[in-house]
């Protein structure tokens, strides 16, 4: 018997986040792991008249792939994904894994020639989305992987996921709507702002928005969300931020980073842990020390590190940037192979001032 959360969670992403019409092409990511939840959205596609195309995903395929394949192989884009991506209505992708850490001994420039191959399906899949010609959205499903990473039973675990999602609550698309009326007004308010200061314990930066939009991340891409994002002016970010809490990447755990931006690059960077892994990333290529995203965590109802950044960049009173690709609907120009989100907590004494007003303190918005 499936739970009657997972079909909640289903018909939240097919109806809300991806809105299947009739006649919408479908792709539908998702692995073994997944199937509770991949048959529920599969269904929920069917009834609302969608045409899914599945593609089965393994984290055992993965390895092999990495660990066994020639160059070419890692290069080799299939035809048929590349024609689902350029042309298909909607994608969506259900996330899950039995070891997290799977490929943390993969020779990182193995996996660096494999991003980089896809880094054009990559941008097609954001540019698309930016011309909403693609309607995509990504979310987890609860796997005792992941419940270990966060310290929880599986039990515990699953009520986390569904609750972050609102799937416990008999109206969960009324919940999101909710939140997306709050995170619109911190929106409006800021649209047509040019300069923000980042002051705290762990940041010190400035930044500029002139010209760029944000985002009122309000479930239709991430579910669960709960964020509003930008992407700074290329060349305008400088100072330095110290994160707090680990970045998770291809599997490897870079605990300790702090970064130090000169005219939006990326100089110095350093980790108490994996900070020969930190400076592999950053040196993929020209996009990838600079920021692509920079955001503030709305979610209050997500207060726990969970080693999943689906989850913990939504974390209420923090803040996260990502360095490399950055999303067009934002007005970012950043383009390159990693997006990798970062995470500072602002809650004890972190300060966000936008055009000189104090917008932010101690993880509270001060406007509205």
């Amino acid at each position: 018997m499936s739970d009657p959360r997972a079909e909640k969670l289903a018909t939240l992403l097919v109806q809300y986040c991806v809105k299947v019409q009739p006649g919408d092409t479908v792709m539908l990511l998702g692995s073994s792991l997944t199937l509770p939840l991949f048959t529920e959205t599969y269904r929920q596609i069917i009834r609302a008249g969608g045409h899914p195309l599945v593609q089965w995903r393994e984290n055992a395929f993965t390895e092999i792939m990495l660990k066994e394949g020639s160059d070419e192989q890692l290069a080799f884009i299939a035809p048929p994904v590349k024609l689902a991506v350029e042309t298909y209505d909607c994608y969506i992708y259900l996330g899950g894994s039995e070891n997290t850490k799977a490929l943390s001994n993969v020779d990182p420039a193995r996996q660096q020639l494999a991003m980089s191959a896809r880094r054009e399906l990559l941008e097609i899949r954001m540019q698309r989305s930016a011309a909403n010609e693609m309607r995509w959205v990504g979310t987890m499903f609860p796997t005792h992987a992941s419940a270990q990473d966060a310290e929880m039973s599986l039990a515990e675990y699953e009520d986390f996921v569904y609750a972050a999602c609102f799937a416990d609550k008999d109206d969960p698309v009324a919940e999101w709507r909710k939140i997306s009326a709050e995170q619109q007004k911190l929106v409006d308010w800021l649209a047509g702002k040019k300069e923000v200061k980042v002051q705290g314990p762990n940041v010190d930066m400035t930044l500029s928005i002139d010209g760029r939009t944000f985002i009122n991340s309000d479930g239709t891409h991430n579910m669960p969300s709960g964020e509003i994002f930008t992407g700074p002016v290329e060349e305008s970010v400088n100072g330095w931020v110290r994160f707090t809490y680990p970045a998770i990447y291809q599997g490897r755990e870079v605990d300790g980073i702090e970064l130090r931006f000169e005219n939006g690059k990326v100089v110095e960077a350093s980790a108490k842990k994996n900070e020969a892994f930190l400076h592999k990333i950053l040196d993929t290529d020209a996009g990838s020390r600079y920021l692509g995203e920079w955001a503030i965590g709305t979610n209050n109802g997500i207060t726990q590190f969970t080693r999943s950044i689906l989850f913990d960049e939504k974390i209420g009173g923090t803040i996260h940037m990502a360095v490399g690709a950055g999303y067009p609907e934002t007005g970012s120009h950043n383009k390159s192979a990693v997006h990798w989100d970062m995470i500072c907590d602002m809650r004890d004494g972190g300060q966000i001032w936008v055009d000189g007003a104090l917008f932010y303190e101690s993880g509270r918005f001060l406007i509205g």
